[in-house]
């Protein structure tokens, strides 16, 4: 698990942009997939045959885009201005190391150095259109040989375990959900399924609204990456959730209500089979669940989560023990649905 999560971090899939992760997905899930099938915006769809036909058409849903920046336009210097590409903090993005376009051009994200700013100026982050993407190009004509107005950046792919089982690497949202995914349609499973690999659920769900309307599942797991606020300065509810504490069973987000049932459910079998795990503290983020939730007649949605730190940002933090827990939620869930 924790081996398929490091490969699917380090590839490159900006929303807008997950070829790379999906092709990868394909190639992996092709030899076990019953079917397989994508569409115009790029989800990639596999059915898997279970040790059982369930009653409810069954669904788990993972998003393969993370987030990043986009190319705007090239000064005559040969500095690229940017756009954000899903939910960033601008505080994450300052000299971080970046690879731009299909050719994975090199840059590094700057702005005005320190020492040539005004004392107003240094008690204020720096705005995005103040910051550019240094490629090493000496012109507007030398950087435009190298990259396109449109192109994807992508935050340095490092990957590294450290202290006391942690994982740090860019898109752990949700490449954590992706490979739990990917390790279930591996092995055997105790119902059919199928499992949705969506895109552009950085910019609003749009890869799910369109996969949940082609799969029409009646119940649907989504599995994420979740915001963990465990910090110091962060108190009681403002931590939202805790690295350490368990897997993430939410029963509510600012996009879903999540069905109380499957909430019930879900919680029991982590108790029932010693799961550790934890609900939010807050009502914060969003996930695929809404627009599945919507989509057709209605479907009931639940998800699990992994806490991770830092999220939105080249250095998410997740606990690797949790990651495993998830996979082995959804394993536990889709047994339950097999009754």
């Amino acid at each position: 698990m924790l081996d398929t999560l490091e490969t699917l971090c380090c590839l490159e899939g900006v929303t807008g942009g997950e070829d790379e992760v999906r092709d990868y997905i394909l190639e992996r899930a092709m030899p076990y997939a019953d079917e397989i099938c994508t569409d115009a915006l790029g989800n990639l769809m596999v059915f898997k045959k279970g040790a059982v036909t369930p009653a409810k058409k069954v669904m788990l849903c993972a998003h393969m885009d993370e987030v990043g920046l986009i190319v705007t336009s090239v000064t005559d210097e040969g500095y690229l201005r940017f756009s954000q590409a899903g939910g960033l903090d601008r505080r994450v993005i300052l000299g971080k190391k970046v690879f731009v376009g299909p050719g994975r051009v090199l840059g590094v994200v700057g702005s005005k150095a320190v020492h040539m700013t005004t004392a107003e100026q240094r008690k204020k982050l720096p705005e995005m259109r103040d910051m550019y993407i240094d490629i090493g190009a000496a012109s507007r004509e030398e950087a435009e040989r190298l990259v396109h107005i449109g192109d994807l950046a992508a935050f340095d792919d490092t990957v590294v375990r450290f202290g006391d089982g942690f994982i740090k690497a860019k898109a752990i949202d949700d490449r954590v959900g992706c490979a739990a995914m990917l390790k279930l349609i591996e092995s055997d499973i105790p119902c059919d399924c199928w499992f949705a690999f969506t895109v552009q659920e950085e910019v609003g769900t749009r890869g799910a609204t369109v996969a949940a309307k082609s799969i029409k599942p009646d119940v649907a797991l989504i599995l994420e990456g979740t915001t963990a606020a465990d910090i110091p300065g962060a108190e009681g509810a403002e931590r939202v959730c805790e690295l350490g504490k368990g897997v993430v069973i939410p029963f509510m987000d600012r996009g879903t209500i999540y069905d109380k049932t499957l909430f019930k459910t879900l919680t029991r079998l982590a108790e029932e089979n010693e799961v550790p795990w934890q609900t939010k503290s807050k009502i914060s983020g969003g996930t695929d669940a809404s627009a599945v939730q919507r989509s057709d007649s209605g479907v009931a949605v639940a998800a699990v989560s992994v806490p991770v730190r830092n999220i939105h940002s080249p250095a998410c933090v997740a606990k690797c023990a949790e990651c495993e827990d998830q996979l082995r939620m959804a394993r536990l869930f889709l047994a339950e649905m097999a009754k």
